[in-house]
């Protein structure tokens, strides 16, 4: 419960005409301090001020990440409760919030234009810069390890890339799918499986934020170095909850928190790695069990000036 002091301290927060369309952006998502300059088009210590008091009633968390802090709404569901009801009432209509929507998709479609162009200046050598950590047979062999040998139905790849997961899993399904936005990775994905034993698993493009025509299928959907590309990674995984079949899983392999900012500004890269407890919250919130997790790291005698010493995780989880 809320005491009356911490109520009235909750809506001064709030009530502020910038406080309010900023709980009205993270609303959609997460976003970081840059972003909502650019949206707002407000300067950077005003912004600050503005979420630091919004921080100090608990209305929005703070994500750490490297030189950059990224804003979500409070994960209490009471203050969750209390904001999504004072937005409810809000104009959808009104010409300044319809502003910062147009402005919040402009920023999130500039985003995705830079890793798009990043994914297409390099998907000749994808595989190659993904080797940039912990060698790509160790985290192969993991993978085989965490999801076993019994075989099953179907495999569903987001954000499929070269490829490289269906080759992996071709003898544990039936049948698998990878989709991808990016056509040169695809033609990419397509030599590498023009084999005859990969004659079950096929590509395509497709949306992995927009999964309506596969709803409810897969045994196993996988998720290989996706989401330190995304703005909103939940997004993706609660798209990928609604195509896991029942009592199917789920299975993450991304980076742990770390702080090479390069990665930002060479490789696209929006979010430095994710901590087991927010990649548990994240799961539990989008339906699942039974979290598996896995860390591995680069061995000493591994790393040189072209291997970083990141930690990749997995995490493999059923559908509730």
């Amino acid at each position: 419960m809320t005491s009356l002091d911490e109520m009235v301290g909750v809506l001064k927060a709030a009530g502020e005409q910038t406080r309010l369309r900023l709980l009205a952006l993270l609303e959609r998502g997460d976003l970081s301090v840059k972003d909502l300059t650019i949206i707002l088009n407000q300067s950077q210590p005003r912004i600050s001020r503005h979420l630091k008091l919004l921080f100090e009633t608990d209305l929005v968390e703070r994500v750490p990440e490297g030189a950059w802090v990224y804003y979500r709404l409070s994960q209490d569901p009471v203050l969750r409760g209390l904001v999504a009801h004072l937005l409810s009432d809000l104009d959808v209509a009104d010409s300044q919030m319809a502003r910062d929507r147009e402005k919040l998709h402009a920023v999130k479609a500039a985003n995705a234009q830079a890793a798009q162009e990043y994914f297409q200046q390099n998907a000749g050598r994808w595989d190659e810069i993904r080797a940039l950590h912990v060698s790509e047979s160790a985290v192969e062999q993991a993978i085989l390890e965490l999801v076993g040998s019994q075989t099953f139905a179907s495999l569903l790849d987001l954000g499929t890339g070269t490829g490289s997961i269906l080759a992996l899993l071709a003898g544990h399904c039936d049948y698998g799918l990878g989709l991808d936005s990016n056509p040169p990775m695809l033609s990419v994905a397509r030599a590498r499986l023009d084999q005859p034993h990969y004659q079950h698993l096929h590509v395509q493009q497709g949306d992995i934020l927009d999964l309506a025509a596969h709803e409810g299928r897969y045994d196993l959907v996988s998720l290989h170095q996706v989401l330190h590309y995304l703005d909103d990674p939940l997004a993706a995984i609660s798209e990928a909850a609604h195509v896991v079949a029942k009592k199917g899983r789920l299975l993450i392999v991304d980076f742990a928190p770390h702080e090479h900012e390069f990665l930002r500004k060479d490789h696209a890269h929006r979010r430095l790695g994710f901590s087991h407890e927010m990649m548990a919250n994240w799961l539990d919130d989008a339906g699942f069990d039974g979290i598996c997790v896995r860390d591995l790291e680069a061995a000493q005698n591994e790393l040189s000036y072209e291997r970083m010493p990141l930690t990749v995780s997995m995490w493999l989880a059923q559908k509730r």
